[in-house]
């Protein structure tokens, strides 16, 4: 693990790169690394995350500064201008039920080759997937997730780089970290070795890759 600055952090992300971001509705989404994304104007982005949030906050902010050409989410209902950018066709918006994408992710993260799930079968989420039949009851392949880079947002950071989540924040963030070339992690608290208990931990320090330490 790397301690690096907030401005040095994003610079590593070029332009296209596909992001894994953390978060429910913004709660437990790393607002600092997305305003910087923002304010470095990185371009042609893919989002795979819970949800695009609101116009104001976490991944609504890429949405609205225009910076993201696909997202993969569980669903858009409270950001307008997401919808009105998949509705003009100026953004791609891949829908996947929340459990679903979880999994996919997951799997991406621990090199499987995909979830099996009865959920969407005989609907449009079905187009372009495969069957697989197991004990008499038939499944769709729903393929995994990977990222370039998974921005995590913990509530506290050890020296090292072990991370630990607080309340919901630890919905999507321990698991995208899994599932990405390279994470980038800020944290409310940054405290030495040995103050976060080892049963704490939900991101071990070897999957950190940086550690935003500036304020």
């Amino acid at each position: 693990m790397r301690s690096t600055s907030l401005e040095e952090s994003v610079a590593l992300i070029p332009d296209g790169a596909s992001l894994m971001i953390g978060g429910f509705m913004a709660v437990g989404t790393p607002e600092r690394l997305i305003d910087e994304i923002v304010h470095q104007g990185k371009r042609d982005l893919t989002v795979i995350a819970n949800d695009t949030a609101t116009p104001e906050k976490g991944v609504g902010k890429l949405v609205g500064a225009r910076l993201l050409r696909k997202v993969i989410v569980s669903h858009i209902g409270l950001n307008q201008e997401t919808q009105r950018q998949m509705t003009a066709g100026e953004l791609d918006v891949e829908l996947v039920p929340q459990g679903t994408l979880i999994e996919r992710i997951r799997a991406g993260g621990h090199g499987l080759g995909g979830v099996l799930t009865q959920t969407g079968i005989g609907t449009p989420v079905e187009n372009g997937k495969q069957r697989i039949e197991v004990g008499g009851k038939t499944y769709l392949l729903e393929n995994p997730l990977a990222a370039d880079f998974a921005l995590v947002q913990a509530f506290l950071a050890d020296y090292l780089g072990n991370l630990s989540y607080a309340l919901t924040a630890r919905n999507f963030n321990p698991v995208i970290a899994m599932a990405a070339n390279v994470v980038i992690a800020c944290a409310d608290n940054v405290v030495p070795v040995g103050v976060i208990a080892p049963d704490h931990v939900a991101t071990p320090a070897p999957l950190v890759d940086y550690l935003i330490v500036n304020t």
